[in-house]
C-alpha cells in the first residue's frame, strides 16, 4: 500500500504570494507569514488558517478558515474576508 504525504506549509509562502501579489514576511519557519499588521498562520496539523490581526504584541483572531486540499482556497477566501 502507497501512501502519500501532503506538506501544505511546503507552498504556503508561495501561495500567499500569489493570492495577495506581494512577497509576505515569513515568520515561524514556513507555517506563519504577515503583511503589512495582518498575519496569516497555518495552525491545528496545518488544517486551519488563522487570520490574525496585530496590534503591536497583541493578537485579534479575525477569521479561521478551513484548510482542505488546495491551500489557495482558504487564502482566498481570507482575502475576501479583508477585503470586504
Amino acid at each position: 500500500m502507497k501512501k502519500t504525504f501532503v506538506d501544505r506549509a511546503a507552498d504556503f509562502v508561495p501561495a500567499v504570494e500569489r493570492v495577495f501579489g506581494e512577497r509576505p514576511r515569513v515568520l515561524d519557519g514556513s507555517r506563519a507569514v504577515q503583511l503589512g499588521d495582518v498575519r496569516l498562520s497555518l495552525e491545528a496539523g496545518e488544517r486551519e488558517l488563522c487570520l490574525i490581526r496585530m496590534h503591536g504584541a497583541l493578537a485579534e483572531y479575525l477569521a479561521v478558515f478551513e484548510v482542505r486540499g488546495d491551500i489557495e482556497v482558504p487564502l482566498l477566501r481570507a482575502k475576501e474576508f479583508l477585503d470586504a
